[in-house]
């Protein structure tokens, strides 16, 4: 099967905490990165998710937010440091691709924010993902 989604993390189930409907999936990428993905707990259990588990978490690049500066008092979970590669600039949008070790992600945002943050490349960010946001795909 192939996807429209650019982010496709490869990634190993570290924790699975189910709750009542839904579940979180603690994700170890390939590059030793963490992920949480908040997933239901009919997911879990379709995909067999269990600790060891091979997976890939696929999250779509306009759920993906950029930051410059400091990122502790946030709700959101995901927060993967990395550097930016390229910009493609736009007439309204940007999209911004970041690496990570092992791994690249592009976050699509708008033109005027990453003129606000004085993107570059080179640039240190923080990609932040919400773990809602972030889908799990087995083999």
């Amino acid at each position: 099967m192939s996807l429209s989604i650019r982010n496709q993390l490869p990634g190993t189930v570290t924790a699975v905490t189910a709750g009542e409907a839904m579940a979180t999936v603690g994700v170890r990428l390939a590059g030793g990165q963490d992920l949480t993905a908040a997933i239901t707990r009919e997911a879990v259990d379709d995909l067999g998710l269990s600790a060891g588990a091979a997976v890939h978490a696929l999250v779509k690049s306009t759920e993906v937010a950029l930051a410059t500066g400091g990122t502790d008092r946030l709700s959101i979970r995901n927060r993967l440091p990395g550097t930016v590669t390229r910009i493609a600039l736009g007439e309204a949008m940007a999209a911004v691709h970041v690496t990570m070790d092992d791994a690249e992600l592009t976050a699509v945002i708008t033109k005027e924010a990453a003129e606000e943050l004085g993107l570059f490349v080179g640039s240190d960010v923080v990609a932040l993902i919400k773990s809602t946001e972030v889908a799990l795909a087995t083999a």
